[in-house]
């Protein structure tokens, strides 16, 4: 029997609102690829990047001109060269992922032949703001163990002395999303040490971030935007120390695995990252953060709901997907 592709547009609010330096939403716009032989059905969901151009109908439209390729066979294998790296592909991957493990009756890690996912600490992200505003988000998540501190304003090196004063107990990450210059890196760099910071993440734009490899450091620095699939991880080398793997950039968790197999060849510490989506965009992720140091899924408790069948979340602990949700 063929396989059907069915393609929709989501949208769920967020809890207040999620911003970065880049600018603030107060919704998740997703897109959720379904494949189904009438039987079986498997779902996929992404998050489109503004940041590389990806609309939520442009990515829709994308998935959905592959319906005939899928009814005439087109498989996850054959995704890989049919669509680029990015949000799309992620969708459909993750949709083959799902049909293929609930047709088989297989777990999606034992298809894949990866490590099995297992409850782990994610990081709660404070979003950016004042450093009044910001201090106040913190010390209202200061019971949670692992924090991260969107940052990339002037004021930087004012938020993170507040924040850490807000959080003393907390570890804390700072992802600058491109927001920093040559001109001040050192000197945030130096102040997220004075803070214990222990991970930043793209402190300089992806194009200008050459300059990470002279730059004296005393908090290890991992690439968000300058690190897509493997093929970009080679770069890397010598800038960075660690890489952020998310399944929206890489396209997918098939090049997600690979990604991460690849970093860490190379020597490169992994985090396993996310955009503000549901449960559905996060449990893939979670056989990802099986190899990860830092985990930073946190997507559904910025949500103001979820989707039925959600992950569970104990405090900061996020717990593997049932099969009802995914894989």
């Amino acid at each position: 029997m063929s396989v059907m592709l069915r393609v929709r547009c989501e949208r769920w609010p967020i809890a207040g609102a999620f911003t970065i330096s880049r600018g603030s939403k107060t919704e998740a716009e997703v897109v959720v690829a379904e494949l189904t032989d009438g039987t079986f059905t498997g779902r996929g969901e992404c998050t489109p990047y503004r940041r590389y151009g990806e609309t939520v109908a442009g990515v829709a439209a994308a998935i959905a001109r592959l319906a005939d390729d899928i009814g005439r066979g087109l498989d996850r294998v054959c995704l890989q060269s049919a669509l680029p790296a990015g949000a799309a592909r992620n969708a459909l991957d993750c949709a083959f992922i799902d049909f293929e493990s609930k047709r088989s009756n297989c777990a999606a890690y034992e298809l894949l032949k990866s490590a099995p996912p297992r409850p782990r600490l994610s990081a709660y992200t404070i979003s950016f703001g004042p450093v009044e505003e910001m201090a106040q988000a913190a010390a209202a998540a200061a019971a949670r163990p692992l924090l991260k501190i969107k940052l990339g304003g002037g004021g930087d090196r004012q938020r993170i002395a507040a924040i850490r004063n807000a959080a003393p107990a907390a570890e804390l990450i700072v992802d600058a999303n491109e927001g920093w210059s040559p001109d001040n890196v050192a000197a945030n760099v130096a102040a997220c040490a004075a803070a214990g910071v222990t991970l930043i993440e793209q402190p300089l734009p992806a194009a200008a971030d050459a300059a990470l490899a002279t730059l004296a450091r005393t908090v290890p620095i991992c690439a968000d935007e300058s690190v897509h699939d493997r093929a970009t991880v080679a770069a890397l080398v010598g800038k960075y120390d660690a890489v952020n793997v998310k399944l929206d950039k890489a396209g997918g968790l098939t090049e997600a695995l690979a990604l991460a197999a690849e970093a860490q060849r190379l020597g490169l510490e992994l985090m396993v990252g996310c955009m503000v989506a549901t449960s559905l965009a996060i449990a893939p992720a979670l056989l990802v953060a099986a190899y990860a140091r830092v985990v930073d899924l946190d997507g559904p408790l910025l949500l103001a709901r979820d989707r039925p069948n959600g992950l569970r979340y104990d405090g900061s602990i996020v717990h593997p997907a049932s099969k009802a949700l995914w894989g």
